[in-house]
């Protein structure tokens, strides 16, 4: 009840304001239909004259009606409706004739038990203003007592009658003024997908970023630090046997860090991939693989930028799960094919199979990347071989 007293004030001006509003199509109609009988009757010789002026008089109403609401729930109620256009004024024509006439004789009703109300409640002040005498022979005080207590009925009556009708306004006419849930759903999904594109751009910039700042730095630093303790190495000649093993050793795991950072920078985001291509970039993965590696590329053209990233990943990828988990694989064969504008990728091992999403092997991860540019992702692996790992990517420039 304190809600509704609350918004009580807010309320009931929606629902004064609505009404008019509501009530103006259902006269125009009234006068239509009236005219129309007199035209079957032949009882007035203007009704055709008359009915087309209403008949245009309704037609511009409605969209004049329809910004009066919108900023109707704007100004009090704080809910923007998208404008709908003329792309189904049938909507619009529908509901101001006929949801609008019910809910113009629902906000009537509100407003008048609140007038009566009122009226009521202040029956012992505005009786006094009757002539005295016909106060004498018509009212009493018990009667005044009693339009009182009714009046203070209806008021504790109307604010949660003007709240459950406003609601329901809400949940009505802001799908039927706006736009309709198709187009809605229509505009979020375009939204969507350019906030994805954003987002995956935005990730292989960062990417990229990454990359260069680890071979400008870290990468340049181990090599420093390599090429000194080689230095040391080759020139202190004279040091203890215990000394020129801590140099060497220190030596030996600068060079293995720098082979690390190497695989991780070149797994980021390679630099061939910008220069050369997926394929170059392909190219260097197949010879880098720890088994034989057959590789066929066949792209006419160079696919996006992005799209190029996703396929270096999910070939670079599918090979360290193939070294990792496929330990009987004898060699795997990686296919790339640009067939019109799809790239299609295929990579198979004849390892012993079984594998599963389930397992942490990096598939779940792999399918995510695909669909992160709307591409398929499908996987093959019986129990005891081939498995066949099938991805085809969209490549629209």
């Amino acid at each position: 009840m304190r809600r509704a007293l609350t918004r009580f004030p807010r309320d009931t001006a929606f629902l004064a304001l609505g009404a008019p509003l509501h009530l103006l199509t259902g006269f125009l109609l009234f006068m239509i239909f009236g005219s129309i009988w007199e035209i079957i009757e032949g009882a007035d010789a203007n009704a055709p004259i008359i009915l087309g002026f209403l008949v245009a008089l309704t037609v511009l109403c409605v969209p004049a009606l329809t910004l009066a609401h919108r900023w109707r729930f704007r100004q009090l109620l704080g809910i923007d409706i998208p404008h709908p256009g003329w792309r189904q004024p049938a909507r619009q024509f529908g509901y101001h004739c006929l949801a609008g006439a019910l809910f113009g004789t629902l906000e009537a009703l509100v407003t008048a038990l609140l007038l009566a109300g009122v009226t009521a409640t202040l029956s012992s002040v505005w009786i006094y203003a009757l002539p005295w005498q016909w106060r004498i022979d018509h009212l009493d005080t018990t009667q005044a007592a009693y339009l009182t207590v009714a009046g203070l009925l209806v008021l504790a009556a109307v604010p949660s009658a003007s709240t459950a009708l406003v609601r329901l306004e809400c949940q009505v006419i802001p799908p039927l003024l706006g736009h309709n849930r198709e187009a809605d759903l229509a505009r979020r999904v375009e939204d969507l997908t350019e906030s994805r594109a954003g987002a995956v751009d935005a990730a292989d910039a960062e990417r990229r970023r990454i990359e260069r700042d680890l071979h400008d730095g870290a990468q340049q630093r181990l090599v420093s630090l390599a090429l000194n303790l080689g230095l040391a190495k080759a020139t202190l000649t004279n040091l203890p046997p215990e000394a020129r093993e801590v140099i060497n050793t220190a030596h030996r795991e600068a060079k293995e860090a720098i082979e690390d950072l190497n695989n991780l920078v070149r797994g980021l985001h390679p630099s061939v991939l910008d220069e050369l291509g997926l394929d170059a970039a392909l190219s260097g993965l197949a010879a880098r693989a720890p088994l034989p590696v057959r590789l066929k590329v066949d792209l006419p053209r160079r696919p996006a930028p992005p799209v190029e990233a996703v396929a270096y990943f999910v070939v670079s990828e599918a090979l360290t799960n193939i070294a990792k988990h496929a330990h009987d694989a004898t060699r795997a064969d990686v296919t790339a094919t640009l067939l019109g504008e799809i790239l299609r990728l295929t990579i198979a091992d004849d390892g012993p199979g079984g594998a599963t999403p389930l397992r942490g092997s990096g598939l779940t991860g792999l399918a995510q990347r695909v669909r992160s540019v709307d591409g398929t992702f499908r996987l093959s692996s019986p129990v005891g071989g081939p498995t066949t790992m099938s991805v085809e990517l969209p490549c629209q420039n």
